[in-house]
């Protein structure tokens, strides 16, 4: 048994009020006079009161020969517009609408909606159109006409007005039409552009890796870049961030000098002395400075500047160099096997472009400015190239208004394919 205490209230039975007189008094109730009471308030409130202006079925409903609701006559399939010409109670106090043929059917609000356009306002917002999106020449009710309108996907817009209907939120691009929220991104969506050309271009081509990442927005555009390859002079930024790090840490300064003697080439990790660079092959036992040994491995892919630093600077890669240099790229960043991914190499860029030092400006005039990624680009670019035997790698920082990482490493390829990569997705991000 339920007891209600009630107090001057009015409790909605059916479609009649009935009206308690200000008083308390303790009414009790079966449980099936409680679930009764509930379906019928519910009922009630699903029910019209009046015409809807754009009446539309929203799933299959009958059709009576009487108001009452007992005689079948058809039935409508969903998403049919209505013609509805009067409102009418029932004997039980249900509302009915008579449609234009005469026909009866229940006011119901679960049957039918009035599809109509309502919360329109004005707004000031810009969103990025999603793939596929679909312009409409008003809010979209049932019959609305599609727009002629050019919108690309994956582009800014700026939209003016914004309302509300049964079928979403739509707003309001000026001089193009109404578009659908699920067509619009709040947030910079050329990314899904990107994995898309390159899933078209290169995914089936293994001897490819690829790593793109928005820096803005964090978001990741790949293919195969989990794939491991010799990294050749890529890994060679390892030592350049970890010289930023302790630069910046203050722990090493600029006008540091340190001596080429035949130490330097002989530790495990070290380049062969004989390989690119423009200093000395041969031990000289002259004193370089950090700056100049920075700018020789950043701008020259200097062997020799590498080996210096990496005895010196990272202590043939100990322990510390190598934790800092892990975390930053999370990966195992091994100088002794140089073996690394597209994805790391491109995440311990990110990290160096996050310390936004000195290596990133040594980074940005480089011998090899003029082949692979930064080749067909107009904006300034960071990268870090690498090359042995069919390994042809190029990973960088793009300086458009939203900069991001590319990351490119491939295995018995030109750099004109490198250049064709970077071109794609430049195209897109630009």
């Amino acid at each position: 048994m339920k007891k209600l205490l009630i107090a001057a209230t009015a409790v909605l039975v059916s479609s009649s009020p009935i009206f308690l007189l200000p008083m308390e008094k303790e009414l009790t109730l079966t449980p099936n006079q409680v679930q009764k009471l509930s379906q019928n308030t519910i009922a009630s409130l699903s029910q019209f009161k009046q015409i809807p202006k754009n009446p539309r079925t929203i799933t299959n409903i009958l059709t009576y020969k009487n108001k009452e609701l007992t005689e079948f006559k058809t039935s409508i399939k969903a998403d049919t517009k209505l013609s509805i010409s009067a409102i009418f109670w029932n004997a039980k106090g249900e509302p009915v609408f008579q449609l234009q043929d005469g026909d009866f059917v229940a006011a119901s609000q679960r049957l039918i909606i009035d599809d109509s356009v309502y919360n329109q306002k004005p707004v000031d917002m810009t969103f990025w159109t999603k793939d596929g999106l679909t312009v409409y020449k008003a809010p979209y009710v049932l019959g609305t006409e599609k727009a002629d309108s050019k919108l690309a996907s994956f582009k800014p817009i700026k939209v003016s007005r914004a309302a509300q209907t049964h079928a979403g939120t739509y707003y309001l691009a000026d001089g193009e039409g109404w578009i659908n929220a699920s067509d619009l991104s709040t947030t910079d969506n050329r990314i899904e552009d990107v994995q898309r050309v390159l899933n078209e271009k290169y995914n089936n081509q293994e001897h490819i890796s690829v790593y793109v990442k928005q820096l803005d927005t964090d978001r990741v555009a790949a293919i195969n870049d989990e794939k491991s390859m010799y990294a050749a002079s890529v890994a060679k930024l390892g030592v350049l961030y970890y010289a930023q790090e302790r630069l910046s840490q203050k722990k090493l300064s600029l006008s540091n000098e340190y001596q080429y003697t035949s130490a330097v080439n002989g530790f495990p990790g070290a380049y062969d002395p004989d390989g690119s660079g423009k200093i000395s092959k041969m031990t000289d036992d002259k004193n370089y400075s950090l700056e100049n040994l920075l700018k020789a491995v950043a701008q020259n892919s200097d062997n020799v500047a590498t080996n210096i630093l990496g005895y010196y600077v990272a202590h043939q890669y100990d322990n510390s160099f190598q934790k800092s240099v892990d975390k930053a790229s999370a990966t195992s960043w091994n100088m002794d096997k140089k073996e690394l991914t597209a994805r790391a190499a491109g995440t311990l860029m990110e990290a160096v472009y996050r310390q936004n030092g000195d290596i990133i400006n040594y980074l940005s005039s480089t011998d090899y400015d003029g082949e692979r990624i930064s080749k067909n680009i107009d904006v300034p670019v960071a990268h870090k190239i690498g090359d042995a035997y069919d390994f042809k790698h190029d990973v960088a920082i793009v300086y458009t208004d939203s900069p991001f990482i590319l990351s490119i490493f491939t295995d018995k390829e030109d750099y004109d394919k490198i250049t064709s990569i970077a071109d794609d997705v430049y195209g897109i991000l630009k």
